[in-house]
């Protein structure tokens, strides 16, 4: 099979066969020079500027090596400028702004207003009641019917109108402590709702801690991979120059060719996750879901050493810190006064009342007139509810059941909490035992890979060797950055759980 291969100016034809390549049989370097030639004058002005490496090669090649270096850095340099143009976060950064900004947080902070107005809603209850009225009438006639009803009545001369105005005054001296026990009811209500808050901030930091060395670990990840691929185009083309002159296998080269490809299609892969990930943090945080986010991640910015403690520590901390075990108690609070508030309806109430009222005609005492007249009243008025003796027996009986069921709640929250924190404990030890397995298995990985590949080039062992050995020493560093990311969220969860985060 023949290819003809034109330059632009119609002068230069190279024929190429299909043959088998040795030391003698290559093309010369003017035919080379033109074929470039050719590439470059032909080549779409629309290719994006990744898939023009092989532009800036014939460039080196051909043109200037000082061109195509410069050339080389100027794409390098947009990408870095890129990426300067986002400051990069670091996690107490991004909890911040997650605790600005979170929906979730928000909506605790709506919670808490709330519950601070039904407090000051409960104190408004002390306060006396006092109102002002008045009215504007039309009367009819006054019949008074002295001799009965089938008599015939006398008529008292009246104003056809009338009108009032005045006041009520009424304040509670007494209610068996009904009021102020129901303030200190909202009052608990509120702590608790500060509880409910910690723990939510606890959980969204948590979440965003996950999110945060999700993309960590992917970051990390991509850039193994880019760098893995960049060494496997450089292997790639030494073993083709190797089976150019005879000393390797073609399978060689399609085995390279096939782990080339799936590096590449992982890469893809952590992109797409890249993305997803990003976007999961930005809604955490509270930003568009579009806006770009730069982490520090090289270099293992955020693997600080790992403060350990002794489990009983974590566990004495949780039972005095722990927003999930402060709410349980809470609960048992606010039954026991429930309790007493049901009871206090046994007692007597007593009360402060006053009304003054003026009126136009006073036809309300006898005798009578047309003209205007005031009257109040002054007193104290006491009442018992007799129904209540005998009524609140159950609702008494019931509240006691609660108390007793928040009780049991709260042992069964301490045991919960007691498995918590045994568990996030635990799965830290496990942690940090693993990022010390998996920097030992990065030195002996990378020293295997560098001796399998000086004896492959001396054709003391095969391909498949050599290719098994870079993908443990890849997997062995995926393994080192999914430890160091777990160590870290292990140590915030058991943080979280103990109510220290």
């Amino acid at each position: 099979m023949k290819q003809k291969i034109i330059n632009p100016d119609k002068g230069v034809e190279l024929v190429a066969q299909d043959k088998p390549c040795n030391n003698a049989a290559s093309h010369s370097a003017e035919e080379i020079d033109a074929l470039n030639i050719y590439w470059l004058a032909n080549a779409n002005p629309f290719t994006p500027i990744m898939d023009l490496t092989f532009v800036f090669d014939a460039l080196k090649k051909m043109v200037n090596p000082v061109l195509g270096a410069i050339l080389l850095l100027s794409a390098h340099s947009l990408h870095a400028q890129d990426a300067e143009a986002t400051p990069a976060l670091s996690l107490e950064e991004v909890w911040k702004a997650a605790e600005t900004n979170n929906r979730q947080l928000k909506l605790s902070d709506l919670n808490l207003q709330q519950s601070n107005l039904e407090v000051l809603e409960a104190k408004d209850r002390l306060l006396p009641d006092l109102s002002v009225g008045g009215d504007v009438k039309l009367n009819s006639k006054f019949l008074i019917y002295d001799n009965g009803l089938f008599s015939s009545p006398q008529d008292v001369p009246v104003k056809g109108y009338g009108y009032g105005v005045g006041y009520n005054f009424n304040f509670n001296l007494f209610n068996g402590g009904k009021d102020r026990r129901n303030i200190k009811m909202k009052q608990e209500e509120e702590t608790r709702k500060h509880y409910e808050a910690d723990l939510q901030k606890y959980s969204v930091k948590y979440n965003v801690a996950v999110a945060y060395f999700d993309l960590y670990k992917y970051l990390n990840f991509r850039d193994f991979i880019a760098a893995e691929i960049a060494a496997e185009k450089k292997q790639l083309s030494l073993i083709e120059s190797l089976h150019k002159n005879g000393i390797v296998l073609n399978s060689d080269v399609l085995r390279t060719s096939v782990k080339l490809s799936q590096l590449e299609l992982s890469l893809s892969d952590i992109e797409k996750r890249i993305n997803v990930t990003t976007q999961r943090l930005n809604i955490l945080m509270g930003r568009d879901n579009e806006a770009r986010i730069a982490i520090t991640y090289r270099g293992g910015a955020e693997m600080e050493t790992v403060k350990d403690a002794a489990y009983a520590d974590y566990l004495a901390i949780a039972f005095h810190q722990s927003p999930e075990y402060k709410m349980v108690n809470s609960d048992i609070k606010l039954s026991e006064i429930n309790i007493r508030q049901i009871k206090a309806g046994l007692l007597p109430k007593a009360s402060l009342y006053s009304n003054y009222n003026y009126t136009y005609p006073q036809i309300s005492f006898y005798p009578y007139s047309n003209d205007l007249w005031a009257f109040g009243q002054t007193g104290i008025k006491v009442q018992l509810s007799i129904d209540n003796l005998y009524k609140s027996k159950h609702s008494i009986a019931r509240a006691q059941v609660v108390n007793n069921q928040a009780k049991e709640k709260a042992n069964i929250k301490k045991e919960e909490i007691s498995i918590q924190v045994k568990e996030a404990y635990l799965q830290q030890q496990q942690a940090l035992e693993s990022v010390t397995t998996a920097e030992k298995n990065i030195t002996k990985t990378a020293e295997t890979v560098r001796v399998i590949r000086n004896s492959y080039l001396n054709q003391e062992s095969l391909l498949t060797d050599l290719l098994e050995a870079e993908n443990a020493l890849l997997e062995a560093k995926f393994n080192l950055t999914t430890a160091q990311a777990n160590l870290k969220v292990s140590h915030i969860r058991l943080l979280a759980i103990v109510g220290i985060l």
